[in-house]
């Protein structure tokens, strides 16, 4: 293991064939995929939304397949407790010595991938189990603090909130996600395609292209990219749009947010956009890799109002409002 980051011309390689492994099983989606690797690569975790059979679960597994991480399924549910994700202490018996002693046996969330699935059916007590995971890296049981596998990802998929059964996650969880991610429902040519893949004979294997080393160190280069001053302050006053109080938020804002995202919203947009450029090949950000990553950033950061959820607004209308609010100031 290193600590010495990967090269630029590496980094793109190596992120090309991830997303070229799991387009080998995932029948299109490519901006949802580019948006998943992005979070992965800024060390981030992922909440991913959509109805049910849209592939949710295979796509996060098929990319711990070809990171070749250790990966871990938690399928949320009511009766879901703390315990059975974080691990707890048991009586164990040392054969060795015929004495019993107190062990702690680590639960489900110590592996490098960790799949939260259908995380919004768990009670909230359950749901923030993960707030020390996610954003610390770390759990604590009985009064010991016990550190993560690193990398540390947390893919969590969630259904519509409309939908029975579902409880709707904590705004202090909601903010320790990274990227909230839309999957959004097959083209028929997609359609067609997946009915081919799956029912036939053949099925697609990808293979490994990167593993856990090689994942933390590209994390490393994506932190050194550097940033104008200016980009930077264009990121935060997009964020402060999205408060209500702010004297730049436009009228949407102001009519229909409670409160708008917080300082991690600016975090991510940054460490998103660095990835960004990466991606595109360039070492250095712009205002382009802003905008790509505000909505991902912010839309589950956005509280709305009642007036707001009565209307129907969506967060990413808000930002998109945000966003040529700004641009027209600067002109």
């Amino acid at each position: 293991m290193t600590d010495a980051p990967i090269s630029v011309e590496e980094f793109r390689a190596t992120s090309g064939a991830i997303e070229r492994e799991v387009g080998k099983v995932i029948v299109g989606q490519q901006a949802l995929v580019r948006q998943l690797i992005v979070t992965l690569l800024a060390g981030g975790n992922a909440l991913l939304e959509g109805v049910p059979g849209l592939g949710k679960t295979l796509l996060v597994r098929t990319l711990a397949q070809v990171i070749d991480c250790t990966f871990s399924r938690i399928q949320f549910t009511p009766d879901l407790m703390p315990a059975d994700i974080v691990g707890g202490t048991i009586l164990a018996h040392d054969e060795a010595s015929g004495e019993r002693a107190f062990r702690f046996e680590p639960g489900p969330v110590f592996a490098h991938l960790v799949l939260a699935d259908e995380i919004n059916r768990a009670l909230p007590r359950t749901q923030s189990a993960l707030l020390e995971a996610m954003q610390e890296r770390r759990v604590t049981v009985a009064k010991t603090t016990h550190d993560l596998p690193q990398p540390f990802f947390v893919l969590a998929t969630q259904n519509p909130l409309e939908m029975e059964g579902t409880y709707p996650l904590p705004e202090a969880q909601l903010d320790r996600f990274f990227y909230k991610l839309d999957v959004y429902f097959p083209t028929l040519e997609e359609l067609l395609e997946i009915a081919d893949r799956t029912t036939s004979a053949r099925q697609a294997q990808p293979v490994v292209v990167a593993h856990a080393d090689t994942i933390r160190r590209m994390q490393l280069l994506a932190r050194q990219v550097p940033i104008g001053s200016h980009v930077t302050e264009f990121a935060a006053r997009l964020l402060k749009a999205t408060h209500p109080d702010d004297a730049a938020a436009p009228d949407l804002v102001k009519r229909y947010v409670r409160y708008g995202a917080s300082p991690r919203g600016l975090q991510a947009m940054v460490l998103g956009a660095k990835v960004t450029a990466l991606l595109a090949g360039r070492y250095n950000v712009s205002f382009e890799d802003i905008q790509m990553a505000a909505r991902p950033a912010l839309r589950h950061r956005l509280i709305l109002n009642f007036e707001g959820q009565a209307e129907g607004i969506t967060p990413d209308r808000l930002i998109e409002a945000a966003l040529k609010g700004l641009a027209v100031k600067a002109r």
